[in-house]
């Protein structure tokens, strides 16, 4: 892959490209979670119950999901700067629908209006970063983005909380409509074009690289335990983790927004610092990411664990904690990236992507099943024995998948 000339690598060019990207990225994290925050007034505007919450906050996971097979292709095709630009004016509209909205349907729809059209955020950013920069840059700059994401959490936390003493959710959606348009505009305009050699890949020859990938055993041995642990973290952290705090902790909205803020500072401080902690201990002490990620891993089935405990005696500190070891599970894409070869690099973290995603959207939504079959229809609170049932649920599942990693593994050296 051919970079920019030294000559063109400026400050003023990585911000051009660097900036309306990471807005993209901070605005697709703060819509995945902001429901976190406005759990219970939907609940009473709408009346919805903890099944139908789960499942209207759980389409945006399933419509990025499905667009994240073809979305390789199109970024390819069409490069980063138009796909993202375009695909950002489905999320402005899906924000507006669901300000506007009546009714579950009108929720649902813009949901997943939103879904699909923050599906190229991080993918497309990654992209035009290979495009434009040096590969030995890339790290740091990849890092920067992912960092991005979590000041979108930090923002989905007291900022947003502060800005619902003027306005209600409809009016917080509308401003957000508003935000991704101007979002979608930056990256159009100010981001440059930069000729590139096309890689026409067929369909066939996509389909018939995809199933290289789903033939693995490589994949299939990190594969369960990396989307199920993925998958966990997200779907409580994108809704549960709110209500949770509510009422297990017992929190009022202007505590949970001061302890999810710490959410954003440990996935902040996870995607910053676990990348760079793999690579020093692998290039000093020969500690391989592999190892790292699987370490990070089971902490955080230990953070899940007091969860379904119920401690609660020092929240902010326990959920910061939680997601800083949740991030261990980002480092299985550059892994599992290493057991292909490079012209299936893209096809192997998309799949991992779907089955990630797909995977929150199930959790997502069945622990709003599990919670309605302890509280009934109550839209107030939920009964605090619902959540450790169904976190409980998950962390099985995760357990069984690092068994299965474990005894998959027996004799054998992956990266």
């Amino acid at each position: 892959m051919s970079t920019s000339p030294p000559e063109r690598y400026s400050k003023a060019l990585l911000l051009s490209i660097f900036l309306p990207f990471a807005a993209g990225y901070f605005l697709s994290y703060l819509f995945r979670v902001v429901n976190s925050i406005i759990a219970g007034d939907l609940s009473k505007d709408l009346e919805l119950d903890a099944s139908q919450l789960g499942f209207l906050t759980s389409v945006y996971l399933i419509a990025f999901a499905a667009s994240q097979l073809p979305l390789g292709i199109i970024l390819d095709r069409y490069g980063p700067r138009k796909t993202e630009a375009v695909l950002l004016l489905f999320a402005a509209a899906g924000a507006a629908i669901f300000a506007m909205a009546e009714s579950a349907t009108g929720l649902l729809i813009g949901r997943a209006l939103i879904g699909f059209g923050v599906s190229a955020c991080l993918m497309a950013g990654f992209k035009a970063f290979v495009v434009w920069f040096p590969l030995e840059r890339l790290p740091m700059i990849n890092g920067f983005l992912l960092a991005a994401g979590g000041l979108g959490v930090l923002a989905a936390a007291s900022p947003l909380e502060f800005a619902l003493q003027f306005t209600d959710w409809r009016g917080v959606f509308m401003a957000l409509a508003v935000l991704t348009f101007v979002a979608s505009l930056l990256i159009y305009f100010m981001v440059p074009d930069k000729a590139q050699a096309q890689n026409h890949v067929t369909l066939k020859e996509q389909i018939e690289g995809l199933k290289q990938v789903f033939n693995s055993r490589a994949f299939w041995r990190v594969a369960p335990v990396s989307v199920l642990i993925q998958g966990a973290a997200m779907s409580i952290t994108g809704l549960w983790s709110g209500p949770w705090l509510r009422d297990v902790a017992g929190l009022d909205r202007g505590e949970i927004a001061y302890v999810l803020s710490f959410i954003g500072v440990g996935l902040l401080l996870g995607y910053a610092l676990l990348g760079i902690l793999s690579d020093q201990l692998n290039r000093r002490f020969g500690i391989r990411p592999l190892q790292v990620a699987i370490t990070g891993m089971v902490i955080f089935l230990f953070m899940q664990g007091l969860l379904i405990l119920e401690w609660t005696t020092y929240p902010a500190l326990l959920w910061m904690v939680y997601t800083f070891f949740a991030s261990s599970g980002v480092l299985m894409y550059a892994v599992l990236s290493q057991q292909f070869p490079v012209a299936l690099a893209g096809r192997v973290n998309t799949s991992l992507n779907l089955l990630v995603f797909i995977s929150a959207f199930l959790m997502q939504w069945g622990i709003g099943v599990v919670l309605k079959q302890f509280s009934g229809s109550s839209l107030a609170a939920y009964d605090p024995l619902g959540y450790q049932v169904a976190f409980a649920g998950l962390l099985v599942m995760q357990v069984v998948a690092m068994g299965w990693y474990f005894r998959a593994g027996r004799g054998k050296r992956i990266v």
